[in-house]
């Protein structure tokens, strides 16, 4: 008999907690990462990289404690869904107006990636690009690269637009930030602490 009343016991009190739960949704930072690496790829015409696989892993049979914290969390969740769920768990970038801007950036990359590879420009700390050296560019020349180096943060606002959460901007433009340096080519400048560096 006690143990059937532990079990009730438990459930009674999921039910309380899910009674009294705020739901908030959450930044979707994996599907973001994911989303930047998608947008880094099509702008920069790279490939993706190829992911490792891991070996399968043996189970074994779950402890009692392990089981019944397992139903308990089941039972939690039919009750209060997850917020990624109400939120989504993928990031949109489908948009039109992110879809435009990305070919936009992706039409200009190719004369853009000279004046990376020179050290003109660097990616900046906040996701954007921006003149490093601007004796490294000719006078000339220095218009069309302002030109070139534009749309970032207006990718980043309609990423958060297009998925409903304005709030998400700077999320997305941190992620964003740190994807582009983590994908530059040796020999690129990025800022990191207010300084620029090459990788």
């Amino acid at each position: 008999m006690r143990k059937v009343v532990l079990p009730c016991k438990l459930a009674l009190a999921c039910l309380l907690f899910a009674a009294c739960v705020t739901i908030n949704v959450y930044f979707p930072a994996a599907a973001a990462e994911k989303a930047a690496d998608q947008i880094i790829d099509q702008v920069t015409g790279s490939s993706p990289a190829t992911t490792s696989k891991t070996p399968p892993q043996t189970r074994s049979a779950p402890a009692p404690q392990t089981l019944l914290r397992t139903v308990a969390a089941a039972i939690l969740e039919s009750l209060v869904p997850a917020a990624h769920a109400q939120g989504g768990a993928n990031l949109d970038v489908d948009s039109p107006e992110v879809r435009a801007i990305t070919a936009s950036m992706t039409q200009r990359f190719q004369q853009l990636e000279k004046y990376f590879a020179s050290g003109a420009v660097g990616y900046t700390a906040d996701g954007l690009v921006e003149v490093r050296d601007q004796g490294a560019v000719p006078l000339p020349e220095r218009a069309a690269v302002k030109r070139l180096v534009a749309d970032r943060a207006a990718l980043y606002g309609a990423i958060a637009k297009a998925n409903g959460h304005p709030e998400w901007e700077a999320d997305i433009r941190q992620t964003f930030a740190r994807r582009w340096v983590a994908r530059a080519k040796p020999g690129w400048y990025y800022q990191d602490g207010g300084a620029w560096k090459q990788k």
